[in-house]
């Protein structure tokens, strides 16, 4: 047993600058990149969170998003009998993985997200921590994959998160909240602390899930939905029959639905007047 009061002074420098070295090095085995907007996730707790979220919905197929460093990673990896897959963009990163987590060999895909090919044909679960500077752009993505995409657990700005699940009336609604809302139940988890992040983000965090509806709101088509939604809220501060006066003929305008703001009209609304635009 070492006793540290009989221990010199010298030594117990030369030991803390060993283990200061260990992990600076630890450290150096990949650089983080601000143009990729990478926040590394290192508290593990919450990694355990997000993993029991994924798993709270049965699923055959998962795709990671981003995995970076693996901190999330090597725990989805430990789940049984399902086909896994993760996108990464940074050559470095997925360097780093393979030689670090064996069982990722052949799983990881090194494409930039927004540019790849659906990875799936049948029905699958996405999670990611999603780097926040491209973080809406991965859900309009994913509303493209959305007749396979069951599940999606997400990190996001926590701000992002709470526009994604607000209901309307908030000053917060808007396109990410109807888009999404029109075909997932969609529930917000949890916070998530700056300090459990390397380096740590100048903003909060949230943990949202959201879960293919089993029956959603009917619509006229995808194109026409998103077409009004982006419309309506483009001016939100005008009445909706301002805003979108040149999606509907003047008949249909005089509804008293076309009274109210953007911010004011349901996603089941949204979805009504789908069947009534030109």
């Amino acid at each position: 047993m070492l006793v540290f009061s009989s221990i010199q002074p010298s030594f117990l420098r030369r030991l803390f600058y060993v283990n200061d070295r260990i992990q600076s090095t630890f450290a150096g085995m990949y650089t983080l990149k601000k143009s990729l907007g990478q926040h590394f996730l290192k508290d593990e707790n919450i990694c355990r969170k997000i993993l029991s979220a994924v798993q709270a919905h049965p699923f055959l197929r998962l795709l990671e998003v981003g995995p970076g460093g693996g901190a999330l990673t090597k725990y989805l990896l430990t789940i049984p009998d399902i086909d896994f897959k993760a996108v990464e963009i940074d050559k470095e990163k997925v360097e780093f993985l393979t030689a670090t987590y064996p069982g990722i060999k052949n799983k990881i895909i090194h494409h930039d997200f927004l540019k790849t090919e659906k990875p799936f044909h049948e029905n699958f679960t996405v999670v990611g921590n999603f780097p926040y500077n491209v973080s809406s752009q991965i859900i309009f993505k994913l509303l493209e994959w959305e007749p396979e995409v069951e599940c999606i657990i997400g990190m996001f700005q926590k701000e992002v998160a709470q526009r994604i699940v607000s209901p309307e009336g908030n000053k917060v609604y808007g396109v990410l909240s109807v888009l999404v809302q029109t075909f997932y139940e969609v529930e917000y988890l949890f916070d998530v602390s700056e300090k459990s992040f390397q380096p740590p983000p100048k903003v909060k965090s949230g943990v949202i899930r959201c879960l293919k509806k089993t029956v959603p709101p009917a619509i006229h088509s995808r194109e026409k939905l998103f077409l009004l939604v982006k419309t309506a809220f483009n001016q939100r501060r005008k009445t909706l029959r301002n805003a979108v006066k040149n999606l509907f003929d003047a008949t249909i305008l005089k509804d008293e639905l076309f009274s109210k703001r953007a911010e004011q009209i349901a996603v089941a609304q949204f979805a009504a007047l789908t069947h009534k635009m030109k």
